[in-house]
């Protein structure tokens, strides 16, 4: 007799026996750097011969998709109908890795050869985007091969393009929204709030950057001759930021400052302390006062200086700088209108006396803010599985503190959006040593496996 034990009990098996380390090894050996233009070849690569055979065994239909924007950046599309009349769940992951950074890999790893030490699985992909795509896949196996059938019609779509921004996902949402529809979507991408705690967030921040630019004249002028006579552009620069936050980073433009943070939000927030896990230790002076630390990441926006420069850093000389520049970020939760972001803060500015200041949106296009109710019924479900299945009770995030392109699914195919990572913020994500952790990773496998089996049984 099949039971959800006993699908467990096999997933556990595919780990045990080194299935999983075998099939996630495979995938990560695929270059699939989407920001190298020259490795386009690989991301078709990935999906034809390592996901397409992997889902076709399990008696999903497929096609690859062609990207509307950017050739090269294909997406895969496969789906799975029982029955009209069950629930149908999409599920998303992404192939595409980060640049590599190989050279900045420590001795004994590579980004794309999986190297396990210990807990850790080393290898560019293991922790964003292919090993939590490689769970939930397995998941979906265990299910069908111990119940014979999933019990709900599921769609899978695998984009090779999120590490530039998603391009295109949008437009193909948009052209092929039948395509696509379904009930909810369940995706796993993004770090756990703890290594040791189950996590389901339901949006994720959004993000603008923008560059800050003085440019007050031709040429850089000797200090000597000209300080005290001429603007210094690096100060203006620093004075005029300085009226966008104050000295210990609380935004100071007034449309930045969202009305969003209600009373069911800062309940579950309340449930998820921050801090405590491998990292950098959080400082509690930083931020919005008025805050606790988790309501500052996940319930409120965050301006950054990523970058700035004046002069010639790297070997200074004796001048008053022409030009100084600041590359910037705006961290933002609904409540935001995205569109008056940079508006707003070139009011801000004229207010406070800095005309002279530029300010030039980024190239990059990023991804819209958005968030579901922690008490959504879908919500409950997921939590309750997960529960059941660990005997945990899972930290309920209404958004991610990064960015995703979830906006694609809640608001162009208006899902409910579930998100159940399975990495941890001191993964090494989009930086050298990138890794996932096998005991997370089992019980990844596991809680998987149950929240597949729970949704199939109304089938």
């Amino acid at each position: 007799m099949t039971t959800r034990e006993s699908a467990i009990a096999r997933i556990d098996d595919y780990l045990s026996s080194g299935g999983f380390v075998e099939e996630l090894g495979r995938m990560v050996a695929y270059e699939t750097e989407s920001q190298v233009p020259e490795k386009r070849p690989e991301l078709l690569r990935y999906l034809m011969e390592e996901m397409v055979p992997k889902i076709e065994v399990l008696g999903f239909t497929h096609r690859i998709l062609d990207n509307p924007l950017v050739a090269g950046v294909p997406f895969l599309f496969a789906e799975r109908i029982e029955d009209p009349f069950f629930e149908t769940v999409l599920v998303y992951g992404h192939g595409d890795v980060i640049r590599a950074q190989t050279a900045q890999w420590r001795e004994g790893l590579h980004p794309f050869r999986l190297v396990v030490e210990g807990d850790r699985i080393y290898g560019r992909g293991t922790a964003d985007n292919k090993g939590q795509h490689c769970i939930n896949i397995a998941a979906l196996r265990t299910v069908l091969a111990e119940r014979g059938h999933l019990g709900f019609n599921c769609k899978i779509v695998i984009e090779m393009g999120e590490e530039c921004g998603s391009p295109g996902l949008a437009e193909l949402f948009r052209e092929n929204s039948a395509l696509f529809a379904a009930d909810t979507l369940i995706a796993s991408d993004g770090p756990r709030l703890h290594p040791e705690r189950p996590t389901l967030f339901m949006g994720s921040r959004g993000a603008v950057n923008f560059d800050l630019l003085v440019d007050l004249r031709e040429g850089a002028h000797h200090s000597g001759n000209w300080g005290g006579l001429l603007k210094d552009p690096a100060i203006v620069l620093a004075h005029a930021i300085a009226t966008v936050v104050d000295r210990r980073g609380q935004i100071q433009v007034p449309e930045w400052r969202p009305d969003s943070l209600t009373p069911i939000v800062r309940e579950a927030l309340a449930d998820c302390p921050v801090g405590g896990y491998d990292g950098p230790t959080v400082d509690l002076d930083w931020g919005e006062e008025a805050l606790t630390p988790s309501e500052r990441v996940f319930g409120w926006n965050s301006f950054a200086v990523l970058a700035q420069t004046s002069g010639v850093p790297e070997a200074p000389v004796n001048a008053i700088s022409a030009r100084a520049s600041a590359h910037c970020q705006l961290r933002y939760v609904v409540g935001t209108d995205p569109d008056d972001i940079l508006p707003a803060l070139r009011r801000h500015l004229d207010r406070h006396g800095f005309s002279e200041v530029e300010v030039v949106p980024a190239d990059r296009g990023f991804f819209r803010a958005t968030r579901l109710n922690p008490d959504h019924p879908w919500v409950t479900r997921v939590k309750e599985s997960i529960l059941a299945t660990t005997g945990k009770k899972p930290a309920v995030l209404p958004n991610l503190a990064g960015s995703l392109p979830n906006e694609t699914f809640a608001e162009i195919l208006g899902l409910p959006t579930v998100w159940v990572p399975h990495s941890y913020p001191g993964c090494s994500q989009h930086a050298p040593n990138e890794h996932a952790l096998l005991s997370m990773s089992k019980e990844a496998l596991e809680l998987m496996t149950g929240l597949f089996w729970d949704i199939g049984k109304r089938g």
